[in-house]
């Protein structure tokens, strides 16, 4: 019985050209190749508009959403290339420029205020002194007790790298799929048609 389904096998690679599977891998292959260039373009178009949006101050997080988005359901989409390739590929320059600016005008701010209110605590401590002798001690304490430090903004706030997969069920996946399937069946026709040559 195996016997039997083993030639039926064979004979039908014998009736199909193999040239009708190359001219099939050809087409599947240069599917395979125009979808992995869309995949890569629509990735770095992507990435440019959250670049845009991190430079107007835009919606930043919903750019990057999309982008992390399609980067983990399309093959293709790898954001680094190159052995130069800036790590990581995506650095928000102008949302850390802007927190650690807010920082900075929090702390101006917040010491301003503080500033006062120790000028406002050492003139109560000291109602009779006028010379900044006993105060300007009592003021620095005051400020270095309740001053605002600065505080560094975490780089994890401005940078990512989203990685994309091996494969993806997508035109450029199922495409390559296609382009390896008729690769093997082209093998296997030209294999049967010279063996039934060299048994003939």
């Amino acid at each position: 019985m195996k016997k039997k389904h083993l030639h039926s096998f064979w004979a039908a690679f014998r009736i199909v050209s193999p040239w009708y599977f190359l001219a099939l891998f050809l087409i599947s292959a240069t599917v395979a190749v125009f979808a992995l260039r869309s995949n890569n373009q629509t990735m770095i178009s992507l990435r440019n508009a959250v670049y845009q949006a991190d430079k107007q101050n835009g919606n930043v997080e919903g750019s990057l959403q999309t982008l992390r988005s399609y980067v983990y359901s399309h093959m293709n989409t790898n954001l680094a290339s190159g052995p130069n390739a800036v790590y990581p590929p995506i650095q928000l320059t102008y949302t850390y420029q802007r927190l650690e600016q807010a920082e900075e005008q929090q702390a101006t701010a917040t010491n301003s205020s503080v500033y006062t209110d120790a000028q406002n605590y050492c003139q109560q401590l000291n109602p009779v002194s006028f010379s900044g002798r006993t105060r300007v001690p009592c003021i620095e304490s005051y400020v270095e007790e309740h001053g605002y430090q600065v505080k560094p903004v975490s780089p994890a706030l401005y940078e990512f790298d989203f990685i994309s997969p091996s494969w993806s069920p997508d035109l450029a996946g199922w495409s390559l799929v296609s382009t390896i399937v008729l690769l093997i069946l082209f093998a296997l026709s030209l294999g049967a048609r010279r063996l039934a040559g060299l048994a003939a």
